[in-house]
């Protein structure tokens, strides 16, 4: 099945081409990140895997505002049992859902330190890297030996990915955990559309969908300092999986970016940022919904067909 990222990564598929058209005017918005978030606080050093390391604190910051979080991507990670790494993610997975299979409740594992749950978080990002591309063989997971245990894989973390995450961490418990809402909290969620276009978002948070970026912003300024770099894909892929919730499940009503080296959230009230990225005071999301569900199951994938992975 084609994923949301990369429909609208492509500008010549369907949704790509529609995205475009819908959306043209994001500078606002992308001005309005810019300008809300301090300099970068947390900076990786060049022996940080900066992709795996945004997939990692990404399941950290589910875990600082979820009690029970499913596990069923990593879990998907792990569908070759020859490959030398398999043993160990599934003693790891054994360890962390000791009460249900898929369910990682992190409170039955207080008490652990910082370092266990930073090489925990990295091993899960691992995984689903292992999901999303099963094609390729360049993972750290693929280092493990024959044999080897869940301390051998929690091991592939280096000490500055460790400490990188760490410190993400903390500015998430300071910076954005205050600002939101009480309510129900929903992480990984997916969507009515997402049995059409592979897409599963980071957080709702009492009606508040976010989307964690863990870049370290855009080219540095005169002085030396960086701002959060929101990429139009960025946008379109928040408002693919507002979009994609067709039944209106989640109740959302209002979208965000968390810029987690920088500490900051930016958020809109759905409506204003459907009016913002469209230019238009009259596009509803309603209607938005029922356009883009009749473009994706007429088939709007990245090659303009809705196989199945």
């Amino acid at each position: 099945m084609p994923s949301l990222t990369a429909a609208v990564q492509r500008a010549d598929s369907p949704v790509g081409r529609w995205m475009r058209a819908t959306f043209p005017h994001l500078a606002p918005l992308q001005q309005a990140v810019r300008e809300a978030a301090d300099e970068l606080a947390v900076t990786p050093s060049a022996a940080v895997a900066l992709g795996t390391q945004g997939g990692a604190i990404d399941w950290w910051i589910r875990l600082l505002v979820d009690p029970r979080v499913s596990l069923e991507l990593p879990i998907r990670g792990l569908w070759d049992r020859r490959a030398a790494f398999d043993g160990a993610g599934r003693e790891l997975l054994e360890v962390l859902c000791p009460r249900r299979p898929t369910v990682l409740e992190a409170g039955l594992h207080e008490g652990r330190p910082d370092e266990w749950w930073a090489r925990t978080c990295y091993a899960l990002a691992l995984l689903v890297e292992r999901f999303r591309n099963p094609m390729a063989t360049g993972s750290r997971l693929f280092t493990l030996p024959a044999g080897s245990r869940a301390d051998d894989l929690l091991a592939l973390a280096n000490d500055d990915e460790v400490a990188d995450l760490i410190a993400m961490r903390d500015l998430a418990r300071t910076r954005l955990l205050p600002c939101l809402a009480a309510g129900t909290v929903h992480s990984g969620p997916t969507f009515d559309g997402s049995e059409l276009l592979a897409a599963d978002a980071d957080l709702i948070v009492a009606g508040l969908l976010i989307d964690i970026k863990s870049g370290s912003g855009g080219r540095p300024r005169l002085d030396g300092t960086r701002s959060p770099a929101l990429a139009a894909t960025d946008v379109y892929q928040l408002l693919g999986y507002a979009l994609m919730d067709f039944s209106d499940r989640y109740a959302l009503r209002g979208a965000g970016i968390y810029a987690a080296r920088f500490g900051c959230l930016v958020q809109w009230p759905l409506t204003e940022l459907i009016q913002q990225a469209t230019g238009r005071s009259g596009r509803g999301l309603l209607d938005l919904r029922r356009e883009f569900e009749d473009l994706v199951r007429s088939g709007g994938g990245p090659s303009g067909r809705a196989g199945r992975r």
